[in-house]
C-alpha cells in the first residue's frame, strides 16, 4: 500500500512542480513582452529600422576606434547591433585584451544610453570553438572532432566555458552552434559541423545550445546562441563556399531540418541564414522556410539575423532583386529580423523608404524589432548594459584546460596501426628514436583552423605561448634528444631540401612521424577543388615510406584529404581533426599509450574523389559505398580475447 501511495504521490508533486514552472516561465514571458510592447509604442520608424540594422566594428576603425562615428551611428541612427572584431595593420581580424573587449562595450553602451529611449547595443560574435578573438582564450576541438568524442558532455562542458569568457568581454551573443549536417567534404566550413549524422548534430547541438543558454540568459555565465546556417548550407553542389544547393524536400525534412528543431525545442534565441540558395531560391529571401516552416512550423520564437552581407548578395551575387532596395523588400518579407549589413546604413534607408511606399508592412517591421527587444531584455540588457563586476574572474582558469585537453585526448581517431615484427608500431616507447617531419609538426595553425584568434586562424604569432605544436609535444614527452625535427617553421609547402634530409636522417632513428594535412583557412579562402593531399606532402609521404623504417602519419585538417596512393605505406594514421589548443598534448599522450584511444569517424572518410558517398545511401547504392574508412571507424589499443564459448541450451 506505501508502494502505491509512493507511486501516486511523487506524479503528483512532478506534475505540480511542472505546471509551476510552466506559470513562472508564462508569467515571465508576459512580463517581458508587457516591457517589450511599451518601448514598441515609442518608437519612431527610423528607431525601429536602427534596430534591426547591424555593422561590423571594423566600420568604425581607421588606424583607431574613430569614436566620433561609432557615435553617430548609435546616436543619431539607432544602430541595434555590432558585431565581430577589427582588422589589424595586416588587414587581418584581431583578438583583443580582455580590458579592450570591456572598454569597447563600456563605450558603445554609454553612447546608446544617449539615445531617446536608451535602448542597449546588442553585440555579437563568431565564437564557435571558445572565445575566437579573445587573447589567451581557451580554444576547444571544432565541432567535427568534437564529434569524434561522442560525448554530449565534454561538448556541453566546452560551451559553458565558451560562454562566461565571452561574457567576461561583456558580449552576450555567440553566433554559434553550427548546425548543418555536414556531407560534402570539399566544403571549406566542414569542420565547423558536427559530422554527416543528423542525430549526432541534432544531439551535440543540443549539448551546445543548453551550455550556452541553461543558467538563464540574465545569469553571467550564459550568452545567446545562434543556430546556424538555417538550412542546408553544407552541401552545395559545387562544393564552394554560398554556392547554390539543390535539395529534394524530403530529404531536406529528413536530414537537414530535424537538428533546428531540437535547438528550437532547446531553447535556441537566435538563428542566422544560409548565404546560399536551395533548389534556385536564396533562403534569405524564402518565407517559406524562414517564416513558414522555421518561425511557424518549428515554433521559433527567437531573432532571425542574416548572414554577412547577404542581402546585398540576393542582386550583386544572385541577382534576383534589381537593386538593394528590392533585396531589402524580399528579406524583410520573408521573415529576417536584423541584418548583418554589414558596412553601410543602405540597409537603413531602403527599409525606411520601403515602409513609407507600403511595400513592407508596419506590421511586419514590429514583429521583427520585437523579437529584438525581446531578447535584449531575457539578456539583461536593459537591467546593466554594461560588463557585469566579477565576470572577469571567469577568465583562463586552469581546468579549462583540462576540458580543452579531455575533449581533444576523446577526438583523435586512430585509423590504422600495423603490427611489425608480432608488435604493433603504437604505441611508442619513452626512448623510441624519432624523425619528425611534414608542415603540420610546427604549426599552432593547423591544430586550431578557423575563427582562431583570427577569422582565419593562420597567424601563430596570435596563439598563447603555452599553446603546443606537435613538435614541442612530442619533445616534452620523450626529450630533444629523442627526436630529430626537420619540419618547417609554420605550415609550409614541403620543400626538395627537407625530403633530402628525411633520407639522410632516417637511418639513425627508429621510426618517422609525419605531420601532414591542412593549414588553417575559413569559409571562401578555403575553397579547393580537389580533396586530394597536395602533391607536395604526398612526395615526403613516398619519400618516408622508402627509407624502410615504420611510418606513422598524423592528419591534422578540416576535412578528409585523401590518401589512398600513400595508405598502404603508412604503418600507423591517427586523425586529429583541428584538435585544438590542446591538441598536441593529446597527440602526443596518445603516441606513447598514455591514453587509449577512443575517437570514431563523424564521417564517411572517401577513398576517392569521385566517391562520396554517405553511410546512409540508399539501398540500391549500397555496394558502391567504397570508402577509405567508413562511417563510426576508429581502433583502439585495447585487444580483446574471447575463449571457451559456449552455446545456450
Amino acid at each position: 500500500m506505501k508502494k502505491s501511495i509512493f507511486f501516486i504521490v511523487i506524479p503528483a508533486i512532478l506534475f505540480f512542480s511542472s505546471c509551476q514552472q510552466q506559470t513562472t516561465q508564462s508569467s515571465s514571458s508576459r512580463a517581458v513582452n508587457e516591457k517589450v510592447n511599451k518601448v514598441l509604442s515609442q518608437m519612431t520608424l527610423e528607431e525601429k529600422v536602427g534596430q534591426m540594422t547591424q555593422i561590423t566594428l571594423d566600420k568604425f576603425y581607421g588606424e583607431h576606434l574613430d569614436t566620433a562615428r561609432l557615435h553617430e551611428y548609435i546616436v543619431k541612427y539607432g544602430l541595434g547591433s555590432i558585431l565581430n572584431s577589427h582588422h589589424d595593420k595586416s588587414g587581418m581580424t584581431t583578438a583583443l585584451s580582455m580590458k579592450e573587449w570591456r572598454d569597447l562595450q563600456t563605450l558603445i553602451q554609454k553612447y546608446a544610453l544617449e539615445t531617446r529611449l536608451k535602448i542597449p547595443v546588442l553585440y555579437g560574435i563568431d565564437a564557435i570553438h571558445g572565445a575566437t578573438y579573445l587573447k589567451g582564450a581557451t580554444l576547444f576541438p571544432h565541432n567535427i572532432a568534437m564529434a569524434a568524442t561522442r560525448d554530449p558532455q565534454v561538448v556541453h562542458a566546452a560551451a559553458k566555458i565558451t560562454a562566461k569568457e565571452v561574457r567576461a568581454c561583456g558580449i552576450r551573443w555567440d553566433f554559434d552552434p553550427v548546425l548543418g549536417v555536414g556531407r560534402q567534404p570539399l566544403w571549406s566550413r566542414f569542420e565547423e559541423t558536427f559530422g554527416e549524422d543528423t542525430y549526432l548534430v541534432s544531439e551535440l547541438g543540443r549539448a551546445v545550445v543548453t551550455g550556452y543558454e541553461e543558467d538563464g540568459l540574465k545569469n553571467t555565465t550564459a550568452v545567446a546562441s545562434c543556430m546556424k546556417h538555417y538550412l542546408g548550407y553544407p552541401v552545395p553542389l559545387t562544393g564552394k563556399d554560398r554556392t547554390p544547393a539543390y535539395i529534394p524536400e524530403i530529404v531536406l525534412r529528413q536530414i537537414f531540418l530535424p537538428p533546428y528543431k531540437t535547438a528550437v525545442d532547446a531553447g535556441a534565441s537566435t538563428a542566422m541564414i544560409n548565404s546560399g540558395s536551395i533548389n534556385g531560391i536564396p533562403v534569405h529571401a524564402s518565407k517559406y522556410l524562414i517564416t513558414d516552416v522555421l518561425k511557424n512550423e518549428l515554433g521559433f520564437d527567437g531573432m532571425v539575423v542574416t548572414d554577412w552581407g547577404d542581402i546585398i548578395a540576393l542582386y550583386k551575387d544572385h541577382h534576383v532583386a534589381r537593386d538593394n532596395k528590392e533585396a531589402v523588400r524580399m528579406a524583410v518579407n520573408a521573415g529576417i529580423d536584423m541584418s548583418m549589413v554589414p558596412y553601410d546604413l543602405s540597409f537603413y534607408h531602403d527599409l525606411i523608404s520601403l515602409v513609407k511606399e507600403g511595400k513592407v508592412s508596419m506590421s511586419r517591421i514590429n514583429d521583427a524589432v520585437a523579437r529584438i527587444l525581446r531578447l535584449k531584455f531575457r539578456l539583461g540588457l536593459f537591467d546593466d548594459p554594461f560588463p557585469e563586476k566579477g565576470t572577469e574572474s571567469y577568465y583562463e582558469k586552469p581546468e579549462y584546460k583540462k576540458i580543452a585537453l579531455q575533449a581533444a585526448s576523446e577526438a583523435v581517431t586512430l585509423l590504422k596501426n600495423d603490427t611489425l615484427r608480432g608488435k604493433p608500431v603504437l604505441p611508442l616507447s619513452k626512448n623510441t628514436r624519432i624523425l619528425l617531419a611534414g608542415p603540420g609538426a610546427n604549426s599552432k595553425a593547423t591544430l586550431d583552423g578557423s575563427w582562431s584568434y583570427s577569422w582565419q586562424g593562420k597567424n601563430d604569432s596570435l596563439y598563447p605561448a603555452d599553446v603546443h605544436t606537435i613538435r614541442q609535444a612530442l619533445e616534452e614527452e620523450a626529450g630533444k634528444n629523442n627526436v630529430i625535427n626537420i619540419s618547417p617553421d609554420g605550415f609550409k609547402e614541403v620543400s626538395s631540401e627537407q625530403i633530402s634530409k628525411l633520407k639522410k636522417y632516417a637511418r639513425g632513428v627508429d621510426v618517422i612521424i609525419l605531420c601532414l594535412g591542412e593549414d588553417a583557412y575559413a569559409e571562401t579562402p578555403g575553397s579547393i577543388n580537389d580533396l586530394t593531399l597536395p602533391e607536395d606532402q604526398l612526395r615526403l609521404a613516398e619519400a618516408a615510406a622508402k627509407t624502410g623504417k615504420p611510418v606513422i602519419l598524423i592528419l591534422t585538417e578540416g576535412r578528409p584529404r585523401i590518401i589512398r596512393s600513400i595508405e598502404p605505406a603508412m604503418n600507423g594514421i591517427l586523425l586529429a581533426y583541428r584538435p585544438g589548443n590542446m591538441g598536441a598534448p593529446a597527440i602526443a599522450s596518445i603516441l606513447y599509450g598514455e591514453v587509449n584511444p577512443s575517437g570514431r569517424l563523424p564521417y564517411t572518410y572517401p577513398r576517392y574523389t569521385g566517391n562520396l558517398m554517405t553511410y546512409d545511401m540508399p539501398v540500391r547504392a549500397a555496394k558502391y559505398y567504397k570508402p577509405q574508412w567508413p562511417f563510426g571507424y576508429g581502433l583502439s589499443y585495447t585487444r580483446f580475447i574471447v575463449t571457451s564459448l559456449t552455446g545456450m541450451s
